[in-house]
């Protein structure tokens, strides 16, 4: 399935959970450094996903897969490959899908201190991860 087949039917979903999806250009520098190409909030009791327009296809299924993820899709008509990448986004760590919760002032690390690791790459549409099962001894 191609990333923008991907993403018209995510964004159908998000459209029958009532959910916004809009693409803005973003500064994206203090919300996680690259790798964050927007995310979901709530906007005067909305819920809305914003995606960096700059972002590629597969950065905007990244975004809004994660997004979509956190909510209850199981009465929506979805393909078993958009299922999987909704499944795979929601059992990503939460370190890996968006910026790092916030921290109380006193336990902010010192500026340089902390060593800066590459963002990790979301899989391609048109290559979904299988799930296996280890079988037990």
């Amino acid at each position: 399935m191609k990333p923008t087949a991907v993403l018209e039917t995510l964004e159908g979903a998000a459209a029958q959970l009532g959910v916004r999806v809009t693409y803005e250009p973003l500064a994206t520098a203090g919300l996680g450094g690259p790798g964050t190409h927007g995310g979901m909030c709530r906007v005067k009791g909305e819920l809305r996903v914003i995606i960096d327009k700059r972002a590629t296809p597969q950065e905007r299924v990244a975004t809004l897969a994660t997004a979509l993820a956190r909510l209850d899709t199981s009465n929506l008509a979805l393909s078993a490959k958009v299922r999987e990448f909704l499944h795979f986004y929601a059992e990503r760590p939460a370190s890996t899908s968006g910026p790092a919760p916030l921290r109380a002032a006193t336990n902010l690390p010192l500026r340089g201190s902390v060593a800066k690791r590459p963002a990790p790459r979301p899989p391609a549409p048109d290559a979904v991860p299988t799930t296996t099962t280890r079988a037990s001894a």
